[in-house]
């Protein structure tokens, strides 16, 4: 096989022209790629550390076994979201009931995988350089290390992300900014830092800077979950054991226990590949889709040998909420976001489920990300960020969860008080059965109840929602993915849930209840224009290719599954911010 480039951007790398394979890492002839992968991308300093000739012949052997079969499941997916929109209700599966009849199962949990007992407290934040040093310092259990919803898939930000863990889980990676400010990890050794959990990309997404050739001659592009987990497990797998972790992983988006499947069998290929015995891996999953809220059981025992727990992935839910039911009619339309809390009934029905399901089949509940974030500079603001997360983080523990999320340093000691004072020394409460929870097809679908109980929406809501979507949008476009945004912190779940709501809002015919107004397109154009002159427009701004994606993603007679995947194919491959 041969691993080629297109010629370099300036001050990258010459390509280079080598012969590709895994034999030189002791891999059996039966277990070589028939297909290849290639490089599309510019090659920037320290790139072909990461796309070797041996980390793209493992690529190509991935995509030869799953590429086929994940396109299977999209088509599956895409035929079952169209039911829900003709009007069928999600709801358990009769042909999985044994599974979920079957009391002797377990997961393997934390047995076996450092420092993934005790996971009270995780921060999540994108890849660079400055945020992983910074993430690897905050005294947090866990660190999510996110190539997903809060990193823009650029070029450089997929290999520079790779990059940086690779230095990481070594002791080695430092960052000096602009400024001349150097930061340093604050250990060498990974048993003195959070535990890494990776986040590759999910199966909807491709990776347009890596091409697959099948042993046809039929060319595409690579999945970004094949390239992302891949490209990690390869060049780290082996390490992350011999400093005393393990190769752990969140699985993003997935919508049932087939897709499920699909990800324990890549861990085996993988394992089996590189020779590392299996049950090494751990995932742990979030579940942030409606129908897999209905398959949590069934995505455990599909995983059971490779699984850790299930995380509850709400801002992702909500918007899949909103997606199943888009065309539904005005009885399944939500409030405004800031007015859906976790104690909605819905969301309080979904995260008692899935605390029982963990707990009943031996694996870890993780909480949700709180979006409040405090202001170093606003005494006011941190505070009200403090109150809302303490309450938030109260409740997760009293519920039964065993860890949970934030998105900034300061945040960790908030949080870790409220699980502190229920685990105490214990490292979890998988022990908590919850037995005396019963959440049935009624109550995760039950989105009504807000409304009847006075919820509303509002003009405010209409407008942060096209504010926070065209703002986040074009942060997204300049290659940053998490973004603080009036005091929030969004990514592109977020953004989801704005767009999907004004797209939602003009289909069922919604009025704001404040002025009695009907939602429209021209409402909405109008609300875009308004925010368009206000927003600042310094050098290299995607202002206006922000209001195009979300104009086309809110107010298209079509409603795309994803915002993401044509602003990619279109904004973000071989663009100037894809550059290195």
């Amino acid at each position: 096989m041969t691993a080629t480039t297109n010629p370099p951007a300036p001050g990258g790398v010459s390509p280079y022209d080598a012969t590709a394979g895994l034999s030189g890492i002791g891999i059996p002839p039966g277990s070589r790629s028939a297909g290849t992968v290639t490089v599309n991308g510019t090659l920037g300093a320290r790139y072909d550390e990461i796309v070797t000739p041996e980390a793209l012949a493992f690529l190509a052997l991935l995509h030869d076994r799953f590429a086929a079969r994940r396109h299977e499941l999209l088509a599956a997916r895409r035929a079952r979201r169209d039911e829900f929109a003709e009007g069928a209700d999600p709801d358990f599966r009769a042909s999985t009931r044994p599974v979920r009849d079957d009391p002797a199962w377990r997961v393997a949990g934390s047995a076996g995988a450092p420092g993934l007992d005790d996971r009270r407290v995780e921060i999540t934040g994108p890849t660079d350089p400055k945020m992983t040093i910074n993430a690897l310092n905050s005294g947090a259990k866990v660190w999510l290390a996110d190539q997903e919803d809060a990193s823009s898939p650029t070029w450089r930000n997929v290999v520079e992300g790779q990059l940086s863990l690779h230095d990481a889980v070594r002791g080695t990676l430092t960052f000096t900014n602009e400024a001349g400010k150097r930061y340093d990890l604050r250990s060498p050794d990974l048993a003195d830092l959070p535990t890494i959990v990776f986040r590759p990309r999910g199966w909807h997404l491709v990776e347009k800077h890596l091409r697959y050739t099948d042993r046809d001659g039929v060319t595409g592009c690579t999945s970004a979950s094949l390239v992302d987990f891949g490209l990690y497990f390869f060049h780290n797998a082996r390490e992350l054991i011999e400093r005393g972790r393990g190769p752990y992983f969140y699985l993003p988006k997935l919508e049932g226990h087939r897709e499920a499947r699909l990800w324990n069998d890549v861990f085996a290929l993988a394992q089996d590949t590189l020779g590392i015995p299996r049950g090494t891996v751990r995932a742990t999953v979030l579940i942030e889709t409606l129908p897999a809220a209905f398959e949590m059981e069934e995505i455990l025992y599909e995983l059971r040998e490779h699984c850790a727990g299930l995380n509850a992935g709400r801002w992702d839910y909500l918007f899949s909420v909103i997606k199943s039911f888009r065309t539904r009619g005005d009885s399944y339309v939500l409030p405004d976001r800031a007015q859906v809390p976790m104690t909605a009934p819905f969301m309080r029905a979904y995260t008692e489920l899935l605390v029982q399901t963990c707990h009943k089949r031996g694996a870890h509940a993780i909480g949700g990300m709180s979006a409040f974030i405090p202001d170093r500079r606003s005494p006011e603001v941190t505070e009200r960020a403090f109150e809302q997360v303490r309450a938030d983080k109260r409740r997760e523990a009293g519920d039964g969860f065993d860890g949970t999320w934030v998105a900034h340093p300061d945040l960790i000691p908030v949080a870790r008080a409220e699980l502190d004072a229920v685990l105490g020394d214990a490292p979890n409460q998988v022990s908590r059965l919850r037995p005396e929870v019963n959440v049935g097809q009624h109550d995760l679908l039950d989105v009504a109840s807000l409304r009847r109980a006075g919820a509303t929406v509002t003009s405010a809501g209409l407008r942060a929602n096209v504010s926070v979507g065209v703002r986040y949008i074009e942060s997204w476009l300049r290659g940053v993915g998490a973004a603080a945004l009036d005091n929030l912190m969004e990514d592109a779940a977020t953004a989801e849930i704005s767009r999907s709501q004004v797209w939602q809002w003009i289909a069922s015919g919604t009025r704001t209840d404040d002025d009695g107004a009907p939602v429209t397109h021209e409402r909405v154009e109008g609300l875009l224009a308004e925010i368009s002159a206000e927003l600042p427009r310094p050098e290299g701004n995607r202002v206006d290719d922000a209001v195009t994606v979300f104009r086309e993603v809110s107010l298209g007679e079509d409603f795309p599954d994803f915002l993401t995947l044509d602003a990619y194919a279109r904004f973000l491959v071989g663009s100037l911010v894809d550059q290195p």
